[in-house]
């Protein structure tokens, strides 16, 4: 096992327990990043979201790419778009596994028998 600094253990389980200082932290990096791209933030916030397919990434990524989106400008049905754009390249088994975590941090339920 590693060692690892108790400020490091606790930065990495805030980050990924949500924990809003840091995670406003890290969108001051998301706004750098996105400056430097020239992308408008909805067009950003869906080619992240695109990425977190690609990479099939996982289930809390999703809350906070989804939410950025959102808050750039994109809507639940453009989401819904980048999820059918990027199938032919990914292969459907990632869509279907990205599907249930945009469900989830759009705010809705999954469907029956998927819980």
């Amino acid at each position: 096992m590693a060692v690892v600094a108790p400020e490091t253990n606790q930065e990495l389980s805030g980050i990924s327990a949500g924990d809003a200082s840091l995670l406003h932290e890290l969108t001051g990096l998301r706004e750098a990043s996105l400056e430097a791209t020239g992308l408008d933030p909805r067009t950003f916030g869906l080619v992240k979201i695109a990425a977190l397919i690609a990479v099939d990434a996982p289930p809390a990524s999703y809350a906070w790419q989804v939410a950025n989106a959102l808050d750039g400008g994109a809507t639940p049905e453009d989401i819904l778009g980048v999820l059918r754009a990027v199938a032919p390249q990914v292969g459907g088994p990632r869509v279907v596994a990205a599907a249930p975590e945009v469900l989830l941090a759009l705010g809705l339920s999954l469907p029956e028998g998927q819980e």
